[in-house]
């Protein structure tokens, strides 16, 4: 089984994805199911507009689509039963971006939605690789703080901080990369390699709209790693922690 982690629908400051492209995508490249978020605009704002718009397709889908909620923490209470309206709809796990929302992962604003999250049994994918706030240290050290929730590491770095990938891997048991964007012959083989990470702990993601999802695919296919690595990283893992 082969399981995006990630993917945004509607429109973004530089690209869009309909319901429609993504399904001919995942039938044209062999992906059985993907996790959707929405798109920057409704994870910035438009919260509401864009957990509808997520669990609706899910709910369409037969099964191949997983809705994530958003919420901006700034919302506070809101923002707590915002997610628990999508969780009413479908929504099976949480999406965060810090830069995209404006807080600092460390400073408790999120606190609420992780809450929450812990108790719906849901993983929280949070996008990285923009300073100050939305890079990998931070994310392990709330990790940390947090050690019963399961992170993602969205686009682990990418790319000007994939040096502190490895090292938040390390520091933080509960937290997962993905694999968008970053080369195997890099990146990834440095997780692999450790034997305090593994590939046992990434994700396989496209982050489409803004990848070539065929290549972020043959990145992985193409990986030379012993096929039972292969597989947890194209869907294994990722099943495992959706239940």
């Amino acid at each position: 089984m082969i399981i995006d982690a990630h993917v945004r629908l509607g429109p973004g400051r530089s690209a869009e994805l309909a319901v429609a492209e993504l399904a001919e995508t995942m039938d044209r490249l062999g992906i059985d199911r993907a996790m959707i978020a929405a798109g920057e605009y409704a994870t910035a704002w438009d919260n509401r507009g864009g957990n509808d718009e997520v669990t609706a397709a899910a709910a369409a889908s037969d099964g191949r689509l997983v809705a994530y909620a958003v919420a901006n923490p700034w919302a506070r209470a809101d923002a707590v039963a915002e997610l628990a309206r999508a969780r009413d709809l479908g929504a099976r796990a949480l999406a965060v971006d810090p830069a995209l929302q404006g807080f600092d992962l460390l400073d408790g604003l999120v606190d609420p939605l992780l809450a929450f999250a812990q108790e719906s049994g849901w993983l929280v994918y949070v996008r990285t690789g923009t300073p100050p706030h939305a890079v990998p240290l931070p994310l392990a050290s709330l990790a940390r703080r947090w050690p019963a929730l399961t992170f993602v590491m969205g686009r682990s770095g990418a790319t000007d901080f994939w040096i502190d990938a490895a090292p938040a891997l390390r520091h933080a048991p509960n937290l997962y990369a993905d694999t968008s964007y970053a080369p195997w012959d890099t990146v990834l083989s440095e997780f692999a390699r450790d034997p305090e990470i593994g590939a046992g702990r990434l994700v396989f993601s496209t982050d489409a709209p803004y990848t070539v999802p065929s290549a972020e695919l043959a990145r992985i296919t193409d990986w030379p790693i012993p096929d039972g690595d292969r597989a947890a990283v194209l869907g294994g893992t990722l099943a495992r922690l959706l239940g």
